[in-house]
């Protein structure tokens, strides 16, 4: 930032650097700024999610990806959703809700307020409620309801 010559009280060159500051500044503000606004609506609003096994086939193939939802509002029966058990981020459709009765493993059960009873679509090759020895997966397990009709366009084969 040299200064220039001054010319009727005013360095010149002090304008022209601080004009180039500005356009320099706006070089970073911009990216910083849309990356940051995308980091906020991928960690509050979007998920983005993998299917790595044929659980949820045929809906969801394996290796295919879902998008899902953060903020959502009532869940009900059929909704496909994103949650934690056992450390892991699961997707399964919610086949019952809270108040429901279900048939697991044998006896008749009510799904607890608050909690759901979930399966994977293919059940020969699902690890769901009915292999659990705790079978509900409570509200705030729960991390995002998948989109539906989201055609992902990227397929990971493995």
């Amino acid at each position: 930032m040299a200064v220039g010559r001054i010319q009727d009280g005013v360095s010149i060159g002090w304008e022209i650097s601080m004009k180039s500051l500005q356009k320099e500044a706006w070089r970073w503000l911009v990216p910083l700024g849309i990356t940051a606004f995308m980091v906020i609506i991928l960690r509050f609003v979007f998920l983005f999610g993998y299917v790595p096994t044929e659980s949820m086939e045929p809906t969801l193939e394996k290796g295919s990806y879902v998008l899902g939802f953060r903020i959502y509002g009532e869940l009900e029966v059929g909704d496909i959703v994103i949650f934690r058990h056992a450390g892991k981020l699961l997707v399964k459709r919610i086949v019952a809700v809270g108040g429901g009765q279900i048939e697991h493993n044998g006896t008749s059960l009510t799904v607890p307020e608050g909690c759901y009873y979930v399966l994977g679509d293919n059940a020969e090759c699902s690890w769901d409620s009915r292999h659990w020895e705790e079978p509900f997966v409570e509200e705030d397990e729960i991390v995002a309801k998948t989109i539906q009709g989201f055609q992902p366009m990227i397929r990971m084969d493995h």
